[in-house]
Formats: C-alpha cells, structure tokens, sequence
C-alpha cells in the first residue's frame, strides 16, 4: 500500500491536515478512556481505535434513541461527531502525523435504535463520509453497521475503527 500524502516517495507534509483545513473540519481533543482499556493498540501497520462516542470535548451531544428523539438527520451527525473522535485519536497515536495512514481498513458502527428503525447503515454513511473526504482513496473501507438497545451514556451512536498506517 502507498500511504496518502506521498508523491514519487517523497512525503507532502500535511497533506491531510490541509484537507482537514480546506473543509473546514476541526478535531476534538481526544477523550480520555471511561474506564480500564486504551484509546489504541497498534500491531504492525495495524492501528484499531476504540469505539468513540458522540461527544465533543467531553460534552456527550445526540443523547437518546435514534428513531424515537433522534431523527436520521440526526443520527448521522452523530455517526460524523465520532468520525472526528476517531481522527482526533488517529492523530495522537501517530504523533500528529496523519499522513502516515494508509488506508482505513474497516469502521463499524453502532446506533441505539428503536426496534423499529432499519436504516443503521444510512447513518453511518456520517462517519464513512468522514473518512472519504479526509482521505480520499485511502478512506474506502469494508464496514458494518448495527442497530443496538443502548449505548454508553445513551448517545445515539458510537464508531470504532481499523486503520493501515505506516512509520
């Protein structure tokens, strides 16, 4: 795999960050863990990054049950709001580096749903967007999408994420 940001194996140094600026797109600070696990685990050029919730610095927003007082509109900002979660993180765990990712291997989401609504996967389509406009390419990922009773704190999505990234 080439990593995004290079040209001719010579690096484009913030490359990322200038699309990230260019959209207009701002990163949390990363969040702290809630309780006895890691924000990352890195094997190889492997990257897993934990679930993130919708939050921002902190302050959890879309608190409820997608279809009930959470309408898809949304819920898909929620699923964006983790996306930029899981970027915040990314960039830590790469040092501030964002050019060093490869590829976004997979993301999965998960909505707290009535057992009524079907359209899990729309809703990610929030944070998978993400991915793409940031990364191009190198965004397109495999993916699953999950309708759940309830979620941590009862925000309305939570998105984990796999990434390929280099030294």
């Amino acid at each position: 795999m080439v990593p995004i940001g290079f040209n001719a194996g010579t690096p484009a140094a913030g490359l990322v960050e200038k699309r990230l600026r260019a959209q207009g797109i701002e990163l949390p600070t990363p969040s702290a863990p809630g309780a006895d696990y890691v924000p990352f685990v890195r094997i190889g050029e492997l990257l897993f990054l934990t679930g993130q919730l919708s939050q921002w610095n902190g302050e959890r927003r879309f608190i409820g049950k997608v279809g009930r007082e959470i309408d898809i509109g949304q819920a898909g900002q929620a699923a964006r709001l983790c996306a930029l979660n899981l970027l915040a993180h990314l960039r830590a765990a790469l040092d501030g580096d964002l050019d060093r990712v490869m590829q976004c291997i997979r993301v999965g989401g998960f909505v707290n749903a009535t057992p009524e609504f079907l359209d899990h996967s729309k809703v990610i389509n929030g944070a998978s967007e993400v991915f793409l406009a940031v990364f191009g390419d190198a965004g397109r990922h495999t993916r699953v999408s999950v309708g759940v009773s309830g979620l941590p704190y009862g925000v309305a999505v939570e998105v984990e994420a796999l990434f390929a990234v280099r030294d």
